[in-house]
């Protein structure tokens, strides 16, 4: 079992206590101040280049800060900047393939 240090074991009953109230559960971590902030530090830290980009040898603007460890399952590690990373949309969409816009309903792929 991984240790914690006590901010981070803070941080995240803050995190579950501050979900738990909202009607928009975990998403409102992502609306406080601290947040925010933190966000801010790791775009400048990484110059605001998108990282997966940068290490294929491309530029482009990094848009968000992706939890490589994702934020339900560690809430811990959720203002830790050694488990946030710049990423671009295209990227974090493909880290994220089970956020991707999927159609409701039946669609008939058939064609006549």
């Amino acid at each position: 079992m991984q240790q914690y240090t006590e901010e981070q074991t803070q941080t995240a009953d803050w995190i579950r206590s501050i979900s738990e109230d909202s009607v928009h559960g975990i998403k409102q971590f992502y609306r406080t101040y601290i947040w925010t902030k933190k966000r801010q530090q790791i775009l400048e830290r990484d110059h605001n280049m998108c990282q997966i980009c940068k290490k294929k040898g491309r530029y482009t603007r990094a848009s968000t800060v992706h939890h490589m460890k994702h934020l339900k399952e560690y809430p811990e590690l959720a203002l830790t900047d050694d488990n946030l990373i710049s990423l671009c949309s295209d990227c974090h969409e493909k880290v994220h393939p089970e956020k991707q816009y999927k159609p409701k309903g039946f669609r008939n792929l058939e064609r006549w």
